[in-house]
């Protein structure tokens, strides 16, 4: 196939199959923050739990955010929640997968730049929030999304 005089692979059917792992990584990243912190991964203090419960989330958001007032810090955690929840939900399906990818690079840039401010670059680097960040603008720019709503589950 040309076009322009140049020319242009056909598009394989395996193309895209690299989209699916992302969407359903970053999706699982958001799912084990979540569940964190409903307590679903054990107590607050158990070996591998960051969280626990809400109170503790609730907490870290707030060192996570010293420019914010203390009294709006509990409704940040809530909306974080929420829309982590919601990211799963649309990831998991590729439903609107372009604007999903975008907030969910948005939102872990914005985990990042709070990370750093608050505990330090290294903590940052080492939960890999810019490696996940731009991992979903990258996804964001894909040209299709098999095995999604958006493709009709096209493979």
């Amino acid at each position: 196939m040309e076009r322009d005089g140049r020319h242009i692979e056909p598009v394989s059917q395996k193309a895209g199959l690299e989209t699916v792992y992302l969407r359903l990584a970053l999706a699982a990243g958001f799912i084990t923050a979540v569940t964190d912190r409903f307590g679903l991964w054990g107590p607050y203090g158990v070996p591998n739990v960051a969280w626990g419960d809400m109170h503790h989330f609730t907490t870290y958001a707030g060192k996570l955010n010293p420019w914010f007032p203390g009294f709006m810090i509990p409704a940040l955690a809530w909306i974080v929640t929420m829309a982590e929840s919601t990211l799963v939900i649309t990831l998991l399906l590729g439903w609107k997968t372009r604007l999903s990818a975008t907030l969910a690079g948005c939102l872990l840039l914005a985990f990042a730049i709070g990370m750093t401010a608050g505990t330090g670059i290294k903590s940052a680097l080492n939960a890999s929030v810019f490696t996940a960040s731009a991992g979903a603008f990258l996804l964001a720019r894909a040209r299709f999304f098999p095995l999604s709503i958006d493709s009709g589950f096209r493979s």
